[in-house]
């Protein structure tokens, strides 16, 4: 079909991020957006914009095992399957839909010109892998990039993405906070986004735990696992006095747009401080950033890496 675009998405924010692609009419007029298969927290967000009725012309397919032959729009510009199928094809236009924290990394390696492999921040690649990474920012240097992001960016790193010939374009979630307000927002004054640096090995998980204990003594709590958290350590956040824990394999963007005024968001540093300002700020909901102490951070948590999940626009 003439003027159809495919999406190829690995996470629930990657997912949300190409609908609002497709509203802001980045894509073209019709988007097949395809999730990868095997993947819980995407079959519950596919399952809950479903359920809000999607834009017109964008079809939310079954999930796959392998990317469509023909992707116009992705969220993950440092997976090894994404950057083989730049390879593979022509030069062309490519859309990249914002993948929170990552998506930064990926704007500042832009910036930097095709010398700087895509690869993520804390990865210790092989030299194949490093290879590909270069290529794939070889391979970006010949095609009309877009990258489609919420999150704030600071005038010089934008400046610097533009000169390297890629184009910017910012949106504030539009589609999202035009659709009505979820009714099953949690009745705690106080929600907790968890997070991925403990399972990371990058925070201590005995200073997390205590911190949570500590916050629960105080008032009641409304915990929601991050999707890549420990099972294990879900479990025991569960048992602590005062914390209910709520099953959301949806985006916190989707799960908690309908809060009160009276309540409020605690995130360890995270791109969805930023976007839940964006969405819950007009509403009256305070979303704050919880500074990680220094001795939380474990001895895999290099200066620079600190910097890097630190330094979160916020």
């Amino acid at each position: 079909m003439v003027g159809q675009a495919s999406a190829w998405v690995e996470s629930p924010l990657q997912m949300l991020c190409a609908v609002e692609a497709h509203h802001a009419g980045l894509l073209g007029p019709v988007t097949t957006v395809v999730p990868r298969a095997g993947l819980r927290a995407l079959k519950a967000t596919r399952a809950e914009l479903r359920s809000l009725g999607a834009p017109d012309g964008l079809v939310l397919a079954d999930p796959r095992e392998r990317m469509p032959r023909r992707v116009l729009a992705v969220g993950d510009a440092f997976s090894g399957r994404v950057q083989v199928r730049w390879l593979a094809s022509w030069p062309g236009r490519v859309v990249i839909v914002d993948d929170g924290l990552a998506t930064l990394r990926l704007l500042e390696l832009l910036a930097a010109g095709p010398s700087r492999p895509l690869l993520r921040a804390r990865a210790e690649p092989s030299a194949p892998r490093t290879a590909l990474g270069l290529a794939a920012a070889l391979r970006l240097r010949l095609s009309q990039v877009s990258v489609f992001t919420a999150l704030d960016v600071d005038d010089k790193l934008a400046e610097a993405v533009r000169a390297a010939g890629v184009e910017l374009v910012r949106h504030d979630f539009a589609w999202l906070r035009a659709q009505p307000p979820s009714p099953y927002g949690p009745d705690e004054h106080t929600v907790v986004l968890g997070t991925s640096l403990v399972r990371n090995g990058l925070v201590h998980r005995g200073r997390y735990l205590r911190w949570l204990t500590d916050l629960a003594a105080r008032e009641p709590l409304a915990y929601y696992p991050h999707r890549r958290e420990d099972p294990v350590d879900v479990a025991l956040i569960g048992e602590l006095p005062g914390v209910t824990v709520h099953d959301a394999g949806a985006p916190a963007e989707l799960t908690l747009r309908g809060l009160r005024p009276d309540q409020r968001v605690l995130s360890l540093p995270s791109t969805a401080v930023t976007s839940l300002r964006v969405l819950l700020g007009p509403r009256g909901v305070a979303v704050e950033p919880v500074d990680v102490p220094d001795d939380w951070w474990t001895s895999r948590a290099a200066p620079a890496l600190r910097s890097h999940l630190t330094g979160v626009p916020g």
